[in-house]
């Protein structure tokens, strides 16, 4: 099941492969297409990653204050972290998907590159089995191939068994010795693996047995080298572009730990895989630099954009407390006039009511003349 799915996922990688091959003719730079290819397949997604990488980055200062603040709650510090992620629209777990697309992209291609035949031309196991027959009936050294034992080939339910790299062997004795056993086969292709004076179906490893001082030898032995090297460039420069952080020192340590595994690798493989790391990591470093300067110019922006809309936000808010607190001003005056103004009127009424409590009209009423007795009107005036 995992062989037939591994073999479906070849089949658009071999198919790019192909179409570089045919439009080149060199193997070398069809790999170099190929990645170019699938960095742009792939850069949608890493645009997505490194926009929220860096903007955690830039949040770096807020998480680390949210840490110390809630080191002794746990629950509470997952919340406040959460609920900054969602204030600031990012996912820290964005970027982990996407990180892990290169692995099974590197299988693939290594799996086409190990098994030229069945995985990049796409030709059955029968096809394989008959040129093993044409080429050993013609008398080829077999033994870089097909397995032997006591001399003779290793043969399981009347299939050939072959050496790990006997497909890379098998097309190379073809193309360079035996051209007329693949005539008639449909979709066969004479791969040249040559490229800038370097077999790279050849392992670096194996050539230290014959070693000489000739571009052949040196080449094959500087790709392992040159691609971890600038992963190793790749690695640095991103770390140097990332605030430091908890954990800093096992990241450090992985930097250095992934271009040694890429040497070694790169070592054990056959050289066009070690194109393929170079490339990736050339181009991956071309594509971070370009990245970094520009969202950098992005986040900065959108951040002064953010802040003058905050000012403009707390501007407005002033002038709308300023606003109302002048009306509250303007209707407690209304207020105290009318206040002041009931007052007056009552007082008045009072003065009036004391006034009219003191008035003479009653006193010299007679009839309907309120003065008729006059003011020095007295009733006892003349009694005995």
């Amino acid at each position: 099941m995992f062989s037939t799915l591994g073999y479906i996922i070849c089949i658009p990688f071999a198919w790019l492969v192909r179409l570089f091959y045919t439009l080149t003719g060199s193997f070398g730079m069809a790999i170099i297409l190929f990645t170019v290819v699938v960095k742009l397949v792939m850069l949608p997604f890493q645009v997505k990653s490194k926009k929220s990488m860096m903007r955690m980055n830039r949040m770096n200062g807020k998480i680390q204050e949210i840490q110390k603040k809630y080191a002794n709650n746990q629950v509470k510090m997952q919340e406040e972290m959460q609920k900054l992620y969602a204030e600031e629209g990012v996912n820290p777990m964005s970027g982990c998907l996407w990180s892990f697309l290169p692995l099974p992209i590197l299988l693939a291609l290594y799996s086409i590159l190990r098994q030229p035949v069945t995985h990049l031309m796409m030709l059955s196991n029968e096809v394989v089995q008959e040129l093993v027959n044409k080429v050993t009936t013609a008398g080829m050294d077999m033994s870089a191939i097909v397995q032997m034992k006591d001399g003779a080939a290793v043969v399981k339910n009347g299939v050939t068994q072959l050496m790990p790299y006997g497909q890379i062997n098998l097309v190379k004795a073809v193309t360079e010795h035996y051209p007329e056993a693949a005539a008639g086969i449909d979709g066969w292709i004479d791969l040249n693996y040559n490229f800038l004076g370097l077999d790279l179906a050849a392992t670096p490893s194996t050539v230290f047995s014959g070693f000489s001082f000739s571009w052949a030898v040196i080449g094959l032995i500087l790709i392992p080298i040159l691609a971890g090297a600038f992963q190793l460039f790749m690695s640095m420069y991103m770390m140097k572009s990332q605030p430091q952080q908890q954990g800093a020192g096992s990241m450090k340590g992985m930097m250095y730990m992934m271009p040694l595994m890429s040497v070694y690798i790169g070592f054990i493989m056959p050289a066009a895989l070690g194109v393929y790391w170079i490339a990736q990591s050339v181009f991956s470093l071309i594509q971070e630099v370009i990245m970094t300067k520009f969202f950098n110019k992005k986040l900065e922006a959108e951040e002064n954009a953010r802040y003058e809309a905050i000012q403009a936000d707390r501007q407005r808010r002033q002038e709308e407390a300023k606003r109302l607190q002048e009306e509250r001003k303007k209707q407690a005056a209304q207020k105290q006039t009318l206040k002041q103004k009931q007052k007056a009127a009552q007082d008045a009424k009072a003065a009036k009511a004391a006034k009219a409590g003191k008035s003479t009209t009653e006193a010299g009423r007679v009839g309907d003349r309120p003065y008729a007795r006059g003011r020095s009107y007295k009733a006892d005036r003349y009694d005995d």
